[in-house]
Order: structure tokens, then C-alpha cells, then sequence
């Protein structure tokens, strides 16, 4: 480094230094930052929208708030909140109407930013359950959700996330089939219908609804929406009566003179389940056993339903079943619980919206290899009787948590402590700590070792509740014995805290993942069988013979089935217009492509449409050998640009409609695959980065989000005086020679935020040479030379547990920590990246974008079939159909980023998160693809790495990249016969 450099160097870090000091200090040695100096440090002129954040204006659980008031009574008396006492009714598009969806009297439609409050007197100081009557209108698609406060105030924080179910049905009542035999997935749509639900833990960690204390004398309740639009009737404030045992049960009926009658088998195909709470919950297809029906070891046939989908507490199926005469009947369920060792499955039963008696409750089903017939009976292999009234009765089940409920809350507050105390030692130590020095943390954290040894006995009884749970020890709490037993020798041994701190770290991160696997209880069902108690209930199509012989068969059909052809295919000798499309993502995802296509695509237009699975680098040897299809989907932004310029993807903008189909997407979604004069490929989706925080952390150190560059070097120092990071996107490298990496997001958002672009002169030279694009370049190393920020990490892991509370990634991202770490959830946001000033004032938040498209090959023999599927493909009706879909379909982590700006509107998003995730949209801009372009991602890394590990100039060390991106232009073009 020569003299000028190191004198810069030092000048940064003397002005960094000052800066950090004069925000922070450290209290009590703990190198914490005290918050009351730092609560207004990152102020802005442009202030990010905030969130409501009422999970953190009261982190008391409910067991917490139970336990104040375990003295309580829980009086006889109903108090019943209707339409028409609202006091309060706030939201655009949110008024009170008459008769709604078939209803007498008033009711409320309430919007997605709603606010309902009712004002109301109770006589009587005590515990009350409350109950809503709903009704679901058309909205997004997924669960309603809604936050309680009583008094303005949040009773405790699972209050905040109250849901209610929508419910579905098959679309079609009849199952159809594809040319070739096999059953189609059938489609599911809502059938919304007036219920009534008491408010309950949308988590599944409390068995019983939610009690609510309420004193003598006047009261305020405020329903606060979070998600979609729904019609209230009314709360009710009541009694909650605790089903009887079976004995007492038992003793009822007898008493009542409800007999049994004689002479009764009704079997009832569990696919055809007449509602769902969600549409995750379709019917599936099973073919890997001789004990479902319908059976066929050729053929997909649907013939059960649940599975690893029927997974999550809270979510119900139910089915109608006609009964000849009134009386008690015996239940079974040919069931499959082949997913879960260890721990078994629960379910709850209810008859007729009723449990009828307590041990229906919490329905034990235990691993087994294939199907078994399961009896409902006692310990003493006595069959339950149950009462079912002639004519239509309503059997549902639902996930519950069962026993393993307070087990997983107590795992969950322990995970929250370890994090906590996780974050105090790291605040000392930091990440990597000196392993010959002595740090004190058991005397800096003065309730570290007591935290410990009280962390490490509740992991031990936990432990030992789930062992006699699963009538054995099993890998469900081997995690929980590593757990407890590095605790104590954390205790025993204090010393060695910081050495064990890595390990430490990866236990805590074990137990989040224990939680998330824990909470998931799947079950598949293939028929539920109603019988008289003279009926015996056999076993059907399982013995050892025929199970050898499905092996058999299905091993002999296996060299004749086309794997990879989806739904039906048309044959060359049908008549009218085909287009062959190639996919490369997964069979669900082509599944539903493909039965979209047959129930809408082919109908309106008579195309027929060959769909293919196919692994996408064969594109290119298929494509030069003409082999290739006519569209294929879900290609990378650089694709089409590439095989434009060998003249293998066509111009789509020579169709007379391209403009208005063109118009469905921002303009930054059809840069990368405009190439001269022409465009090559219509968008599917696009992504970019946003700024994700955890917002008890910032509210622990007194920090805002920041929301321009300079409020990032001052967080910075913040975090760094804390041993915490700040994230930024990796730093890609080629996973094999030749592969293209796209230009760095974070060079390209500062490059875009200062005006700056990545070519020139029409594409004919990189302007990374520019000013702007060196001054971008130092910006973009400086996060790594001068603030040591980390290369590469495991982002959602270091959010979960708080050592990196703030960082910028993409907003897909949003999907994976609403599943991944459910023990933070509302403790966390993402809004709008931080942008540079401008001169005006004003914040310049440019980004870049990423993405997929469909192309169409120059070899499509009917190019205008071909561009009829990539416009019915990209219209807002498909995508929005595909996004809930794939939704239903795998969950939220599915959530699908899709191109078309109409239908990312009408995707599942919650308000608030959806109002962040426009405002960023505002800001996106593509990045351009010319010849020669895949050497500008290449060389931007080189010349970080040159920077950043090579210790060079970073003029200097971008010039000499830049200049090898220049000849790699110019011969491309050259090649290509472009002017230069």
C-alpha cells in the first residue's frame, strides 16, 4: 500500500472511530449500546412507513397472562357484540350492510386495513371465551387474520395474530382424467359459508380457545385487520363447557335410550371430503400400496387425502356421511402415518361441530410403515360408540398438537432465552473470540450461569415428557439432550463459554429447526368406515402377497410409462395446432401447469399443448440439434438475449398485440430481454432486494432503520461495537467454469442510485470505467476493507437468532423466515432498501432486478400458437391462479414472485408487507444484457477480490478488469456483425 493509501486508510478509520463514539458507550462492560442515546440516531428527512409493531407493545405470552388471573372465575352470563353496537368503524371500504350473504339483520364488511371496535358493559368480572360469526368474501385466497386489543391494548401476543378459516372444496365433483387414463389433480375452489370459530392460537400451541379477562364495568374490543376482507356478525363473549369423558358420554346416551342399530357398514372414500380449511388440502394420488382405493399400479388414481400436506395445527377436513338410523356407531380410519418417527400424529374429531367426548381430543396416530386400519377404541381395544343422528352427519378432523402443545412452548421460551443470552455474550466476545483470553462473561452477564442451569433442567424434563410420550427415546430428543448437556458444562465450566460458543450457536439454531419439524403432524387417509357394533371392519388388499405382487407390477410398468410427459400429450396424428413447452422447476409445479392448461388453455383456444419436464441444460444441444420445443419456461434473464443473438429465440415484438401484453410488466422486467430492435422474452417473474430488520434487536440498541447510506455507516459502528453484523447479499462465485453470474446487487443498487449504468453508447462498451461506476465500485469494497463486513453467511439463520438483525436480501426471502423461524414472527419487517441522497433532498432507492422469462425458439413451427400460450401463460388471470396454487400447494415459502404487476396484487401478501413491497417496486430498474456481457458479472468479482484480499487500488484493480469486458464487447459484436 503506498503512503497516500495508508494516510487515507488511517483518516477513514480516525472519522469512523468518531463517529461510533459519539453514539454509543458501553454500560455495565457488556459493550451494550445504551438506547436513550441512540433512540434518535438514525433520524431522515424521508421516513420508511412504520409498522403497527403490537406484538412488541407486549411480549407477555398467553401461559403468562393465564397465570395472572388463575384465580379467576369464568362466569355463566353471554355477552353478544353485533353489528349494529360497533362504536367504532374505520377503513376504506368497510361499512355496515343488511342481510348480507343470505343473513338476517345487520352485519359488517370489513376491508384489509380495517379497524372495528365495540364499546360494551359486563356485569360480571371474569375469564370469558369469545367466538366469531364470519362469513369469508372473495380476497386473496388465504386465512383471514386479525389482531384483538381490549382497552387499546394487546391482552398478550399471540393476540395478535387471531385467524379464521376459509373453505374449500373440489371445483369439480367428479375426478377428471387426462388422454392416457391417469386422474387429474382436481382443482379447489372456495365455498364460502356463514361459521362460527372461538378464537384460538393460529400457532396450534394451546389446545383450548383463548379466555380473556375481563373486569366490572365498561370495556373497548378492536378487531385491527392484518389480512384480507371478511364479513363479522357478531362476537360473543361466553362460557366455555369441557367435553365429558367417554364414560360420561357413554352413560348420557344409555340414559337417553340411544341404542345401536344392527346390520350397518358404510365405507366413505376419504378423498371425497366435502370442505377443507385449505387448498393445500386436495386429494392426492397414491400408488404405492395395493391397500388404497381405487388402485391401479399403471395408472395415477386419487384415492387419498392429507398427507404431508394435511401437516400444520389448525387445519381441518370434513366429511358428510348419510346414516340410515339414528344411533351408535363405531368409527375407523385406513390411515398412513409412515412420516414422523418418535413422535406421533394428533388429531381432533368433532361430530357435528361438537367433540363428543374428551378423548376425541387428542387422537394418537402412531408411525407405521404402510396403511393400518384404525378402530377408535379404548385401552382395552373396546370400540367407541358414537351418537350420529339419521340422515347427514359431519365428521371432521383436525391437527392438533395435542400433548406435545406445552412441550413446544416450553422449547420455544427456552430457544428465546438462549437467543437472548446468545446475543449478551456475544456483545463481549464477538463472533470469533480469543481463545487465550479471558473474558468474565459469567460475571459481565451477571444472570448468564442461572439462566443456564434453569435453560438446561426445563430441556431435560422436556426432554423426558417426550420420551414417555413416544413410549421411547428417538432423535426427537437427542437435540434436547446435546442442548441441556452443554449447558452444563457451560456452568460447570465458565470459562470455556466462549469456546463453546460456535457450537453453542448451532444447538440453538438445531432447536429452531426442531420447533418448525415438531409443529408438523402429517396423516394420510384413504377411507373412513361407519359401522353398527354387530359390523366387523376388515383390512382389506394389505397382506404380505399383495404388496409383493403391486412390487411386481409396478416394476414391470415402470419401463413403459412416460415420466416425463405431463397430463395429456397429443399425438402427431391428432388434428389442429400443437406447441411443445419444456419446463425445468419440479413436478408440482408442472402438475398444476398442465391442468391449468387442459381446463382453460385448450378449451378457449383448441392448442393443444405438450408439456415436458425436462432438465433445462439440455435446452442448447436440443435447440442446435432441432430437437427442441417451441417455448420453454422459466429460463434465467441472460438466456434469451444469448440465443437471440445466434438467431435461436424469436422476436416476440413483431406480433401486432405485443404492446398491450408488453404492458402487463414494468419496464425493468423486459430489459434483459430486449437485444437491438427486438424482444426475446416475456417475464414470469422478477425479484430484487429489500432491507429486512429485526425489530426487537433495533428496539434493544435504539436504533431506526436506516434509510440512506450514511445512516448505514453510522448503524454500522453501532453494530460492530455490539459484535453484530449487517447484511449484505453474497459475493457469487462461479459454481463451474463459463457459468454467467449476474453483476453484484449491491454494486448494481449503488451504481443505479447515483445515476451510473452498466454500458454505454448503446451496449457497444462497458461504462464501468466511468466515475460514477468507480466511485460505486470503492463505496461497494469499503463495506468490506474498511467495515470487515462478512462475505458469506447463512443469512436466515443469523436473522433467526439475532446476531445479524438487519441486512439486505431478496424479498423472497420474506417467504422462507415466515416458515423457517415461526419464534420470532412478528418480532421482524422488510421495507425499502437504503438509498443516496440527492442534492434536492430527495432519496434515490434504486435497485436492481432479477428474474425468469419465457422464450420462444426460432425453430417454433407455429409461432402464433406458440405466443397464444406464452400470452395466455403471463396474463394476470393464470399467474394469479398459479401463485395461490403453488401457495396451497407447498405453503408460504411458495409464495410466487410473479412478473405481472396485477397479479402481484391479488397474491396473499399481508397489507403492511405488500405496501413495503410496492414501494420498493418504484425503485427497480433491469439490467441490460449485450454480447460479450457475461464478462461484466465475472470481472466485477475479480476486481472485488483483487480489492478486497489483494489489498489493490480500487481504480485500480476495476480498470484492469474493465478493460478485458471491452475486448470481450468488441469481439462479440464482431462476431455478430454489429457496427462498433
Amino acid at each position: 500500500m503506498n503512503p497516500l493509501m495508508r494516510v487515507q486508510t488511517w483518516l477513514k478509520m480516525i472519522l469512523v472511530f468518531a463517529v461510533g463514539s459519539s453514539v454509543m458507550f458501553s454500560a455495565s462492560g457488556t459493550g451494550t449500546v445504551a438506547a436513550d442515546e441512540n433512540a434518535s440516531m438514525l433520524q431522515s428527512t424521508e421516513q420508511a412507513p412504520q409498522s403497527q409493531d403490537l406484538i412488541l407493545t407486549n411480549d407477555e405470552s398467553y401461559s403468562e397472562y393465564m397465570e395472572k388471573y388463575e384465580q379467576a372465575s369464568y362466569p355463566d352470563e353471554s355477552i353478544i357484540l353485533d353489528a349494529a353496537k360497533v362504536s367504532s368503524l374505520e377503513g376504506e371500504g368497510s361499512e355496515i350492510v343488511s342481510n348480507a350473504e343470505g343473513s338476517s339483520g345487520q352485519s359488517i364488511i370489513t376491508g384489509e386495513d380495517s379497524t372495528l371496535e365495540w364499546t360494551f358493559k359486563v356485569e360480571t368480572a371474569g375469564l370469558y371465551y369469545i367466538s366469531s360469526t364470519y362469513y369469508p368474501i372473495e380476497g386473496k385466497s388465504s386465512a383471514i387474520e386479525r389482531s384483538l386489543l381490549i382497552d387499546g391494548k394487546l391482552p398478550f401476543r399471540e393476540a395478535a395474530f387471531i385467524q379464521m378459516d376459509r373453505v374449500w372444496d373440489n371445483l369439480k365433483p367428479e375426478v377428471q382424467q387426462d388422454n392416457r387414463g391417469n386422474d387429474l389433480r382436481p382443482q379447489q375452489h372456495e365455498t364460502p359459508a356463514w361459521q362460527t370459530t372461538m378464537l384460538k392460537d393460529s400457532n396450534g400451541y394451546y389446545e383450548e380457545p383463548f379466555a380473556f379477562y375481563f373486569s366490572q364495568g365498561t370495556h373497548t374490543l378492536s378487531f385491527i385487520a392484518q389480512r384480507e376482507p371478511v364479513i363479522i356478525k357478531e362476537l360473543t363473549l361466553h362460557k366455555y363447557e369441557e367435553p365429558a369423558s367417554y364414560e360420561q358420554y357413554a352413560s348420557l346416551k344409555t340414559s337417553e335410550g340411544v341404542d345401536s342399530p344392527a346390520g350397518v357398514l358404510i365405507e366413505l372414500q376419504a378423498e371425497d371430503a366435502a370442505a377443507k380449511s385449505s387448498p393445500t388440502l386436495y386429494p392426492l394420488m397414491d400408488r404405492s400400496s395395493p391397500a388404497t382405493y381405487p388402485y391401479s399400479p399403471k395408472l395415477s388414481k386419487v384415492n387419498t387425502i392429507g398427507g404431508y400436506n394435511w401437516r400444520i395445527p389448525g387445519q381441518w377436513i370434513e366429511w358428510e356421511v348419510e346414516v340410515p338410523k339414528e344411533g351408535l356407531y363405531k368409527l375407523a380410519f385406513n390411515t398412513k402415518q409412515n412420516f414422523v418417527r418418535g413422535i406421533y400424529s394428533t388429531r381432533k374429531l368433532t361430530i357435528n361441530g361438537e367433540i363428543p367426548f374428551e378423548e376425541m381430543s387428542r387422537i394418537p396416530f402412531r408411525y407405521e410403515n404402510g396403511y393400518e386400519m384404525r378402530i377408535m377404541e379404548n385401552e382395552s381395544s373396546e370400540p367407541y360408540l358414537y351418537h350420529l343422528k339419521a340422515g347427514t352427519n359431519t365428521i371432521r378432523m383436525e391437527v392438533t398438537l395435542g400433548e406435545f402443545a406445552p412441550l413446544i412452548r416450553e422449547v420455544e421460551d427456552s430457544l428465546i432465552e438462549l437467543n437472548s443470552m446468545y446475543r449478551k455474550i456475544l456483545m463481549i466476545t464477538g463472533t470469533a473470540p480469543d481463545e487465550v483470553r479471558d473474558y468474565r462473561v459469567d460475571e459481565r452477564i451477571p444472570d448468564l450461569l442461572e439462566v443456564f442451569s434453569d435453560e438446561s433442567e426445563r430441556l431435560k424434563r422436556v426432554g423426558a415428557q417426550l420420551r414417555a410420550l413416544s413410549q421411547g427415546s428417538g432423535d426427537q430428543d437427542a437435540l434436547l439432550k446435546t442442548m441441556s448437556l452443554q449447558l452444563d458444562e457451560m456452568v460447570d465450566d465458565p470459562d470455556t463459554i466462549p469456546r463453546r460458543l460456535q457450537a453453542y450457536k448451532t444447538n440453538t439454531g438445531g432447536l429452531g429447526t426442531w420447533l418448525q419439524q415438531i409443529r408438523e403432524q402429517p396423516l394420510e387417509i384413504d377411507s373412513i368406515y361407519i359401522a353398527s357394533s354387530d359390523q366387523t371392519i376388515s383390512n382389506k388388499g394389505s397382506s404380505w402377497f399383495a404388496e409383493m405382487w403391486h412390487e411386481i407390477v409396478t416394476f414391470f410398468y415402470s419401463f413403459f410409462i412416460d415420466y416425463d410427459s405431463i397430463g395429456s400429450v397429443a399425438s402427431e396424428s391428432e388434428e389442429g395446432r400443437t406447441v411443445t413447452v419444456w419446463i425445468g422447476s419440479g413436478r408440482d409445479q408442472a402438475n398444476t401447469i398442465k391442468s391449468m392448461i387442459d381446463e382453460t388453455f385448450t378449451p378457449e383456444t383448441g392448442i393443444q399443448v405438450n408439456l415436458k419436464l425436462v432438465p433445462m441444460g439440455s435446452l442448447l444441444p436440443a435447440t442446435l440439434s432441432g430437437q427442441g420445443p417451441d417455448v420453454a419456461m422459466q429460463m434465467g434473464n441472460d438466456i434469451p438475449v444469448n440465443y437471440a443473438m445466434r438467431n435461436a429465440a424469436a422476436d416476440i415484438s413483431v406480433f401486432s398485440d405485443y404492446d398491450e401484453v408488453a404492458a402487463r410488466f414494468r419496464d425493468s422486467a423486459l430489459v434483459p430481454y430486449t437485444y437491438e430492435d427486438g424482444v426475446y422474452a416475456l417475464p414470469e417473474t422478477q425479484t430484487f432486494n429489500m432491507l429486512f430488520y429485526r425489530k426487537d434487536v433495533l428496539n434493544e440498541l435504539g436504533l431506526d432503520v436506516p434509510q440512506t447510506w450514511d445512516e448505514v455507516w453510522s448503524l454500522l459502528s453501532v453494530l460492530d461495537k455490539n459484535h453484530m453484523d449487517f447484511g449484505l447479499p453474497l459475493v457469487v462465485q462461479p459454481s463451474y467454469p463459463g457459468e454467467n453470474v449476474p453483476p453484484n446487487s449491491v454494486y448494481s443498487m449503488l451504481l443505479f442510485q447515483t445515476e451510473g449504468e452498466f454500458y454505454r453508447d448503446g451496449g457497444k462498451e462497458s461504462d464501468l470505467d466511468s466515475q460514477i461506476g468507480i466511485d460505486a465500485f470503492k463505496q461497494w469494497t469499503e463495506f468490506y476493507t474498511d467495515y470487515k463486513l462478512e462475505r458469506e453467511y447463512d443469512f436466515a439463520n443469523r436473522f433467526r437468532t439475532g446476531e445479524m438483525p438487519i441486512g439486505i436480501a431478496d424479498y423472497t426471502t420474506y417467504n422462507q423466515l415466515t416458515v423457517f423461524a415461526p419464534e420470532i414472527r412478528g418480532m421482524w419487517g422488510f421495507t425499502v432498501i437504503p438509498g443516496t441522497e440527492q442534492d434536492n433532498g430527495s432519496i434515490n432507492r434504486s435497485v436492481a432486478s432479477g428474474g425468469s422469462g419465457v422464450l420462444m425458439l426460432e425453430g417454433a413451427e407455429d409461432k402464433e400458437a406458440a405466443w397464444e400460450y406464452m400470452k395466455w401463460w403471463t396474463s394476470e388471470e393464470t399467474q394469479v391462479k398459479f401463485g395461490r396454487e403453488m401457495e396451497g400447494l407447498m405453503g408460504a415459502a411458495a409464495r410466487y414472485p410473479t412478473a405481472n404487476i396485477n397479479a402481484l396484487e391479488k397474491l396473499p401478501w399481508p397489507v403492511e408487507d405488500f405496501d413495503q413491497l410496492q414501494a420498493g417496486f418504484e425503485w427497480v430498474e433491469g439490467i441490460p444484457e449485450v454480447p460479450g456481457g457475461y464478462f461484466t458479472g465475472r470481472h466485477l468479482i475479480n476486481a472485488f477480490y483483487r480489492t478486497v484480499d489483494g489489498q489493490i487500488e480500487p481504480r485500480e484493480a476495476l480498470m484492469d478488469y474493465v478493460q478485458y469486458i471491452q475486448d470481450e464487447i468488441r469481439a462479440k459484436r464482431s462476431e455478430f456483425g454489429l457496427t462498433e
